[in-house]
């Protein structure tokens, strides 16, 4: 069963940072892209960062361009997402979803071409 969880969540004041982790398991980890999509309240699913499974390519979304970073260590089956600067608009629910490939087309960066799993998600709330 293809399982993803999430973790390192939480309350971080305006400017924090914060380091999220998603642990895989039943799937070609290596073979998957792997992204990162959020939703706050009253506001549509956001897919903001991507990562290729082929040469690590990475994408984001102009949103969190220059503040997040994805990262992902196949041997450990873990995707990370660091999150620097962080803005009150950042707070949501963070999910990591794996699929087939990043979307390199501009309008849409830092998306998953597919969604395909995803996990239950962690919250991020930035307030001081």
């Amino acid at each position: 069963q293809v399982q993803l969880v999430e973790s390192g969540g939480g309350l971080v004041q305006p400017g924090g940072s914060l380091r999220l982790s998603c642990a895989a398991s039943g799937f070609s980890f290596g073979r998957n892209a792997i992204g990162w999509f959020r939703q706050a309240p009253g506001k549509e699913r956001e897919g903001f960062s991507c990562i290729s499974s082929s040469d690590g390519t990475t994408y984001y979304a102009d949103s969190v361009k220059g503040r997040f970073t994805i990262s992902r260590d196949n041997t450990k089956n873990m995707v990370y997402l660091q999150m620097n600067n962080l803005k009150p608009e950042d707070t949501a629910v963070y999910s990591c979803a794996i699929g087939n490939l990043c979307i390199t087309a501009a309008h849409a960066m830092g998306h998953l071409t597919t969604y395909d799993y995803w996990g239950q998600g962690t919250q991020v709330t930035v307030s001081s």
